[in-house]
């Protein structure tokens, strides 16, 4: 058991500097060598978990894909706000995150290993049939269509904000997004109900967290 534990923590760290590296340098641009000197692991371990740079890049773009510290709502409308609010709190300090999203912007990168847009267009359509049987989306809204025109709003929101930093933060652009975008698709009882601040994101995020401490204390009893 300690030697797979090993070996997931050596991959991770693997992962996460490949992502360091990526979002830095882009693809091309990126070297074996300089992953390795991040991760401060073997050639022989990089490549016992990872064949070449090209499934290195998989790896990353297979964690872009990612509901963790997402609280269970009742109102699936909030569950998805949550999502875009919690990754938009997390990307600018994880750069396995951002690096997702410069791989999937890099048209050459793309065309090699493809991107994370259809998992994530499929995830959100998932959640707003959801909201919709439960009455919380107007009849004619198109979920597929939808999801789809949201990945590319959210998506060309994060790559501004990267060019462009100054001014508002990334999480307060996302709630933007939100605040423009809800009420073409919300019924009006449901979008009074969802909590779009800029800081929702923190919000959950430190709630999931607390979460999991109070978990890791019991069970350390």
């Amino acid at each position: 058991m300690a030697k797979q534990a090993r070996a997931i923590h050596t991959r991770r760290l693997i992962l996460e500097a490949a992502g360091e590296v990526f979002d830095e340098f882009g693809y091309e641009s990126a070297t074996i060598a300089e992953i390795l000197g991040r991760a401060g692991v073997t050639k022989g371990a990089l490549y016992f978990h990872f064949a070449s740079k090209e499934e290195l890049a998989r790896g990353v773009l297979s964690e872009a894909l990612t509901t963790e510290g997402v609280l269970p709502q009742e109102s699936r409308l909030q569950e998805w706000v949550d999502v875009g609010m919690v990754l938009a709190h997390r990307l600018p300090a994880e750069p396995l995150l951002s690096a997702a999203i410069r791989l999937s912007a890099d048209r050459k990168a793309r065309d090699l290993f493809g991107t994370s847009w259809p998992g994530w267009i499929e995830f959100i359509a998932r959640q707003l049939t959801e909201a919709k049987e439960q009455g919380e989306l107007l009849p004619h809204v198109d979920t597929q269509r939808t999801a789809m025109l949201f990945v590319s709003s959210w998506t060309g929101v994060e790559i501004l904000a990267t060019a462009h930093p100054e001014g508002d933060s990334l999480e307060q652009r996302i709630a933007l997004l939100y605040d423009m975008f809800l009420p073409s698709v919300a019924v009006p009882g449901a979008l009074r109900m969802l909590d779009t601040a800029p800081d929702r994101g923190a919000r959950v995020w430190q709630a999931h967290r607390a979460q999991g401490e109070e978990a890791e204390a019991a069970s350390s009893v």
